[in-house]
């Protein structure tokens, strides 16, 4: 059965650029505070504060379905939906830090990694390879591709440098519901899946492990960890596919997102 795919007017994509581009900033803006020394829970009450009090927003994670804080922070071996906490982070960590909200109605839902003061060699070439990873997949969205050639594009890079693609996570459709029905998944076969075609959003997310690709959900019921305790690393982006190729919805300052923007 397909999904209900829902295409998106002229008018609803302004309202997306809009959010997308306010959840976009909150990654800007928490750049420099992600540093040794400081704790999650602190990272999560500067997004949330300036979420509600700077963008006048609303933080759309908070509550959902129980999760009890405004954004998610995954550090290292943790993969994805990590709960903010007085976890100090030190020297060498990574993280991602993820960020969903709403305005006028409309959702916004991006994520990015951070290093922790100076990454090891692994560290680094897995955020760095997951990025890639990332737009080599909002590359290949344009009109008549398939999901399956995003997902192929995806795991082609992770692949190539011996990373592994999570399966029991993947993107999906955005608008103003959170979780629409389609589901992009992070691999695939050319030519297989979803048809493209303009007006569709979704976000493109890939998690990559730096070693296999297999999840553990810890007793929290949310936060999802690397099986064999092996570094994980994730990027976010919304996509819409348009008449001609694709648009990135969630832009950072400096453009398509770019490795100098890692800071911490």
């Amino acid at each position: 059965m397909m999904p209900k795919v829902e295409i998106k007017s002229a008018a609803d994509m302004a309202m997306l650029r809009i959010s997308g581009g306010l959840a976009a900033d909150v990654l800007r803006m928490i750049a420099e505070h992600v540093k040794p020394g400081v704790t999650t829970n602190q990272l999560d009450k500067l997004c949330h504060d300036y979420i509600v009090d700077v963008l006048h927003a609303v933080p759309i994670n908070i509550g959902y379905h129980g999760f009890p804080k405004t954004i998610c922070t995954s550090v290292n071996h943790v993969i994805c939906h990590g709960i903010p906490s007085d976890k100090v982070l030190k020297d060498g960590d990574i993280i991602n830090i993820d960020v969903a909200l709403t305005k006028d109605g409309w959702h916004g839902d991006t994520s990015r990694m951070y290093y922790v003061g100076q990454p090891g060699i692994l560290a680094k070439r897995l955020v760095e390879t997951t990025y890639e990873a990332m737009r080599a997949g909002i590359l290949a969205v344009r009109p008549g591709a398939t999901l399956g050639d995003v997902g192929y594009a995806i795991q082609s890079v992770a692949h190539h440098e011996g990373f592994s693609i999570v399966r029991e996570y993947c993107g999906h459709g955005i608008g103003r519901i959170y979780h629409e029905d389609l589901q992009v998944l992070h691999y695939g076969r050319p030519g297989e899946g979803v048809l493209l075609r303009p007006g569709m959003v979704f976000t493109i997310e890939p998690m990559v492990n730096a070693g296999k690709r297999h999840t553990k959900e810890l007793a929290d019921g949310w936060t999802v960890v690397t099986k064999d305790h092996s570094l994980s690393a994730q990027w976010e982006h919304m996509v819409a596919v348009t008449e001609t190729g694709f648009e990135v919805l969630t832009p950072w300052p400096d453009g398509y997102g770019s490795y100098p923007a890692i800071t911490g």
